[in-house]
């Protein structure tokens, strides 16, 4: 007998690490190629490996609730020998790519602890009196919470981590900010205060006090009334919950609207839907019409697909649209069409029924939703007129479509003016006031509107 030993795949560019949730397969179970023998989570998606190859499990690595370096081995399987033989170099591929994966983890990993100990060296008001070094591992996502909380590496150095050799968890980091949040303030309010003291000494005896000292802010303290019922959020609605409350944070909202006569685009589907069923075995919807609108607007107006690093306005190169789609459970997810401007309005109604079907079986794999440059949200979908949505960081601008109404509106004509009933949308256009303003908002939208009332309902698809 042969084993073989299967690893944490790469989830991701940004993701060097996933979490064990369930093992779906357990030592001494037969399995199938392809079979799925574990499911994983990352902060951004849930996920199953498959078996790449048929055989017995024998032994898992970690167990459920462990997180995992990727390019670390989870679990061994006794194989055939002559099935091995058969697959010998897609296997040795296999064993490259994760030897090569697992270097450039380790690799990532290092450079990642060195630009935060840099980060940490330039800005030493964030530590305390002194630079702390530290070999402790840190996950991406427990960086970026307890830099949003302003915690520093040297309180990060003395918290007691539940995950696998002691450590930090996000669900640690969270429970001890909340601990942090609700112990009584006298201390911490007065370490804060002690430099704007000083610095008040060094300002003109006019200069009010109140202008160089603020009060930290506290999450409200909520308590249950007899009768109510407390369900804890589960582990994606905690992650939405920390995703939209940090783009608030780190972006000023700013939404424009703008109401647009779709007419043209709902005659011509309602025109081509049965061919296209007859003929595609699947349905025409409005999105891909908005995705094809939103991406001409993008190619014009680069300022809207972008990204902001510090004081650098990053212009997105590839034109990547991710669609906002609600799952059964309730929450929220965003699967990415890549390079949606390459694609015809015939590939991109593929893309979005797919996405969409893979969301609602939650088949979504970690590439779906990764690296959008550009966001739509259908506010419609349950009736609402508009809405004002929030940014998907790193992004900084989203786009809200409401329900299509029918309504009577006034039509310029050669003979004068008249009134007729027309299906008019309002889109909503939330940005990123830091880099995007009024005027390129506004642009925008109107650019979507011109595109989508000149829609040609002759156009074959």
């Amino acid at each position: 007998m042969a084993h073989f030993e299967v690893v944490m795949p790469k989830l991701g560019e940004s993701i060097i690490e996933a979490t064990i949730t369930k093992w779906i397969k357990k030592p001494g179970d037969t399995i199938e190629e392809d079979d799925p023998i574990v499911e994983i989570a990352t902060d951004k998606v849930d996920s199953e490996i498959p078996s790449p190859v048929e055989g017995k499990l024998i032994e898992v690595k970690f167990q459920e609730g462990d997180v995992v370096e990727v390019g670390k081995v989870i679990a061994v399987i006794e194989t055939d020998p002559g099935s091995i033989d058969e697959n010998t170099e897609s296997l040795e591929k296999q064993e490259t790519e994760t030897s090569t994966v697992s270097e450039q983890s380790q690799t990532n990993r290092n450079e990642a602890d060195r630009n935060q100990q840099k980060q940490i060296e330039k800005e030493p008001e964030t530590t305390g009196k002194e630079t702390i070094e530290s070999d402790r591992f840190y996950s991406p996502l427990v960086k970026n919470i307890a830099k949003t909380e302003g915690i520093p590496l040297a309180e990060l150095e003395k918290l007691e981590g539940s995950g696998k050799d002691g450590r930090i968890t996000k669900n640690d980091l969270l429970a001890y900010i909340e601990d942090r949040k609700s112990s009584t303030p006298e201390s911490k309010p007065a370490q804060e205060t002690k430099p704007e003291v000083s610095e008040q000494k060094q300002q003109p005896q006019s200069q009010p006090k109140e202008q160089v000292t603020t009060a930290p802010k506290q999450t409200p303290q909520v308590s249950a009334s007899q009768g109510d019922e407390i369900v804890e959020m589960d582990r994606m609605r905690k992650l939405i919950a920390d995703h939209m409350v940090m783009s608030k944070q780190v972006s000023p909202h700013v939404t424009s609207f703008i109401e647009v006569d779709v007419t043209n685009m709902v005659q011509w589907r309602e025109k081509v839907k049965d061919e296209f069923f007859a003929r595609e075995k699947e349905k025409i919807t409005f999105t891909p019409i908005f995705v094809e609108a939103a991406t001409q607007a993008l190619k014009e107006l680069p300022g809207v697909n972008a990204s902001v690093d510090g004081y650098n306005v990053i212009l997105r190169k590839n034109i990547n649209v991710g669609i906002a789609a609600a799952l059964p459970n309730g929450n929220l997810i965003v699967p990415v069409i890549k390079n949606a401007d390459q694609k015809s309005l015939l590939g991109l109604a593929k893309d979005v029924n797919s996405l969409a079907d893979k969301a609602r079986r939650n088949k979504l794999a970690p590439d779906d939703i990764q690296n959008g440059t550009f966001t739509i949200t259908n506010l419609g979908t349950f009736g609402s007129i508009t809405g004002s949505p929030i940014i998907n960081q790193p992004q900084v601008a989203i786009l809200g479509l409401g329900v299509i109404k029918k309504k009577p509106v006034v039509l310029e004509t050669p003979q004068g003016d008249v009134i007729a009933i027309r299906h008019l949308v309002i889109l909503s256009l939330a940005y990123d006031h830091r880099v995007v303003d009024g005027a390129l908002g506004g642009m925008f939208l109107q650019k979507v509107q011109q595109i989508l009332e000149r829609f040609d309902v002759n156009r074959s698809i």
